[in-house]
């Protein structure tokens, strides 16, 4: 989607602005801001999907675009991550009375992600882009509950093929492995045999002094104990 920037009044750019900045540094709870330096007409965010609600523990990236006519007229909110939920189309199109005929203009950003993320809690069957998930809302939700479950489950918890989370932090997400043991065997033995050879270069004429010294020694007590033996036979 191209970006409306040029298209929305400096005085606006202003507000969206000061707007985008305030929610970044104090975003609502559950939520987080990921501003865009770029494109300040679209807004990434994620929500934590709120506890007792099937969509607990998942983590739900969402974006809010501002046309070349706000504030005069709603953002449009999409879901990026795969929701089963009345209100969110296939394509991720939400569907809320805030973002169409109960829009005003000094309702503000922070309004809006609030009442998405309310969304989450108290779906409106009613006003359902998914017909299916609006069905099973009114006539088995214990179908409903499980559906949106595994979707949250493969979608929206970072499990393997998941699509969870936003633009993530330097220290989020799969870290180097640590290899325990001996720390020298961790660097493999071409480096790990570097302190014995060293100790081997500066102690070698010893190490093989101490070697002859020792076989003489046992061939020494070897023949000692033969000659013994030898004598004590012709006493007898």
């Amino acid at each position: 989607m191209n970006s409306n920037v040029e298209n929305l009044p400096p005085h606006v750019l202003r507000l969206v602005y000061k707007e985008v900045s305030a929610l970044a540094a104090d975003p609502p709870e559950g939520i987080k801001i990921y501003p865009s330096e770029e494109d300040i007409t679209e807004l990434h965010t994620s929500i934590e999907g709120p506890e007792g609600t099937p969509f607990a523990g998942g983590i739900f990236r969402m974006r809010l675009v501002l046309g070349k006519d706000f504030p005069a007229v709603p953002p449009k909110g999409y879901f990026l991550t795969k929701i089963f939920h009345p209100n969110v189309g296939h394509k991720g199109e939400i569907c809320v009375n805030v973002l169409k005929r109960d829009w005003k203009a000094e309702l503000g950003l922070r309004h809006v992600l609030l009442t998405i993320k309310c969304l989450l809690i108290h779906p409106n069957p009613e006003s359902a882009l998914n017909e299916e998930a609006g069905r099973l809302l009114l006539e088995d939700y214990a179908e409903y509950e499980s559906r949106a479950r595994l979707l949250t489950e493969i979608h929206a918890m970072g499990g393997p093929g998941g699509t969870s989370g936003a633009p993530q932090d330097p220290n989020d997400g799969p870290q180097p492995k640590k290899h325990a043991g001996d720390p020298m065997k961790r660097v493999g033995p071409s480096v790990a045999a570097v302190p014995a050879a060293l100790g081997n270069g500066a102690n070698g004429a010893s190490t093989t002094s101490s070697n002859s010294n020792s076989s003489s020694n046992i061939s020494n007590v070897a023949g000692k104990k033969k000659a013994d033996k030898k004598r004590a036979l012709r006493r007898l």
